[in-house]
């Protein structure tokens, strides 16, 4: 099995060496991942700058771009072979609820889907992040259950890991996404210059996280995997709008 193997923290984060040594033993990893931090840049593509790619003395790649860029510059112009499977993480952090439609993890799998290749997303969902091997181990455990168990052609999934010891995790279950209150929160200060500048603030609270989602999942101690659609169309809702468009 060949895998390509990126993430939106950057080429020199934890999660994608600890993914990476653990994927290795199962198939041949290539490595390309942003040269930077690119936490939400979603599905952003670098469009009006030229992209530059490294190799790295561990032989993983830098590229000067979004992990969307990534995954385009390895399929497109780094390597002769194709890859069997697009693996992104290990984020640092959950992707949970409305946060994948931010993510530049789920961004980089959903890539993969759309260049044709079955993907998926790896996230810890804890703030220490002391646990990545937790996620790499159940990363492996579903890499070998898609080998006989394919995905379908319009899917990716999602997987978040309580930051736990693989040893107390409570087994996977699969579930739908929560969602959250909307984030309320930007804090102003000034830059050494005296010009206002702004962070966004803390994530709102749980609005959806009752049995099923993948909040609920992890608070309970399970992995979550979540399947997510590629295709974005709200279909029970073309035949009421085809009707309120023709009255």
């Amino acid at each position: 099995m060949k895998i390509l193997l990126s993430n939106d923290d950057g080429v020199h984060a934890k999660g994608i060496a600890v993914l990476h040594d653990a994927l290795k033993k199962i198939a041949t990893v290539d490595v390309v991942a942003p040269d930077r931090n690119c936490s939400g840049a979603s599905n952003s593509l670098t469009l009006m700058n030229p992209l530059r790619a490294q190799k790295l003395e561990n032989d993983f790649f830098s590229v000067s771009g979004t992990p969307t860029d990534c995954v385009h510059v390895a399929l497109n112009a780094l390597f002769s072979h194709q890859p069997d499977l697009v693996v992104a993480g290990i984020n640092h952090g959950a992707n949970l609820g409305d946060d994948t439609l931010y993510s530049g993890t789920v961004a980089a799998a959903t890539e993969g889907r759309h260049m044709g290749l079955p993907a998926i997303a790896v996230s810890l969902a804890g703030r220490e992040c002391n646990h990545f091997e937790t996620a790499a181990q159940v990363t492996v455990d579903i890499i070998n259950k898609l080998k006989s168990h394919p995905l379908p052609k319009d899917q990716i999934l999602n997987i978040n890991v309580p930051d736990i010891p693989y040893s107390e995790l409570r087994g996977i279950k699969v579930t739908r996404l929560g969602a959250r209150h909307k984030a309320e929160t930007m804090t102003a200060q000034r830059d050494p210059w005296g010009r206002e500048v702004y962070w966004y603030g803390s994530l709102g609270p749980e609005l959806d996280a009752g049995e099923g989602t993948d909040f609920a999942a992890i608070r309970e101690g399970y992995a979550s995997v979540t399947p997510l659609s590629v295709d974005m169309t709200a279909k029970e809702s073309i035949e009421p709008l085809q009707k309120w468009l023709a009255e």
